[in-house]
């Protein structure tokens, strides 16, 4: 007997996957168009300039190179060369003195991994040895000795990529940023909120849940680096994306103040969870301040977004700070102190990442706190 509403959950799934999936697919829509450039023309460069009758390692390479984000795509275009041009080497090389066949087909490709392993820092270079070696040896077998016609179109296919990429409808690097920033930036307000209410409800486990919250922020915290180093690299390269410059070094400056906040709450999170733990006393006005620097990461959230309005984070984080700090004048705590001082340090590092510099931030908590 099949259950009551099985299909209609079904349904409901694959409706949610469907929507999930095409979603995928108009957030990359550049990279198919210009992984289908990049081929065309590589494939034609290496056949009617070059005069290669089957360059199929132009293609290939075009394909590799455009799959990386941009700020791998140099190295990894270098990389490719200098892993094709050994695969092909080694398998010519052993096709050329054994001939070809099973046995030596293995053997090609066991030095190649081992070679790949040895001169190589990735997977991807390793396994792009081995694959040219083993593609020489099934595909395209030599016929007239060593020929350094596969590498050439491996470096054909390879500049192809990284000069489509910056030409070809490149990726907008401030739109890149902001999507990146606003999950750290939303777990981080999330976190301080969940905070303040286990000290409102002195939960020592709804503490310890908030820990492990913080913890996980380092996920999208790396995703957020990432972004930056993909949007200077774009900046730099992309001639009609140059002038984005000082614009992505300012997200990336605010992305090492984030991560400098998002460490100071996890020492946070974990202060809050020890002082419940011992039963201390955490006046309200922590949870206070807790909930007004929440309200300032959101704000930061905010105005990244925008690319304006960061005066509107000054207000809640000085607030904040000196809520914390008054607190210390009616509790010598040491629980609390160390709450106090990564509120204040928190404080400290939004304001920088609106664009203060550190002498002006903490100038700022100090006479907010006075």
């Amino acid at each position: 007997m099949i259950p009551e509403g099985l299909f209609e959950d079904a349904a409901s799934r694959s409706r949610v996957s469907m929507a999930t999936r095409w979603e995928r697919v108009k957030a990359g829509w550049r990279s198919p168009l210009q992984a289908g450039i990049a081929v065309a023309l590589a494939w034609a460069l290496a056949k009617w300039l070059w005069g290669h009758d089957a360059p199929f390692f132009a293609p290939v390479a075009a394909i590799i190179a455009i799959g990386q984000n941009y700020y791998e795509r140099g190295r990894r275009a270098r990389e490719l060369v200098f892993a094709v041009t050994l695969g092909v080497l080694i398998a010519d090389l052993l096709a050329y003195e054994l001939g070809t066949g099973i046995g030596q087909l293995a053997l090609a490709v066991t030095i190649a991994v081992a070679l790949g392993m040895f001169f190589g820092t990735s997977a991807l270079f390793v396994n792009q040895v081995a694959i040219s070696a083993a593609l020489v040896f099934t595909i395209t077998p030599p016929s007239g000795g060593v020929s350094l016609a596969r590498t050439l179109d491996a470096l054909t296919g390879g500049v192809v990529a990284l000069v489509v990429a910056a030409v070809v409808l490149p990726t907008d690097p401030i739109r890149v940023l902001r999507g990146a920033a606003r999950p750290v930036l939303d777990e981080l307000t999330a976190t301080l909120r969940d905070i303040a209410q286990a000290l409102r409800q002195r939960s020592a486990e709804a503490a310890e849940a908030a820990l492990v919250r913080a913890r996980g922020i380092d996920e999208f915290g790396e995703r957020f680096f990432a972004a930056t180093d993909e949007g200077r690299s774009t900046a730099r390269i992309s001639p009609v994306r140059r002038h984005q410059r000082d614009t992505v070094e300012f997200y990336a400056e605010a992305a090492a103040r984030i991560d400098l906040a998002v460490r100071n709450v996890r020492v946070l999170a974990r202060g809050s969870m020890r002082a419940l733990a011992l039963d201390e006393n955490v006046p309200p006005e922590v949870a206070d301040a807790l909930e007004d620097l929440g309200a300032a990461v959101e704000a930061l959230a905010a105005a990244l977004e925008s690319g304006e309005g960061f005066d509107v984070v000054r207000e809640p984080a000085l607030r904040a700070a000196a809520t914390a700090t008054h607190v210390l004048e009616g509790t010598t705590n040491l629980s609390v102190s160390v709450i106090v001082g990564q509120i204040r340090s928190t404080a400290t590092d939004l304001l920088t990442g609106i664009g203060l510099t550190y002498e002006e931030a903490t100038g700022a908590v100090r006479a907010a706190s006075a």
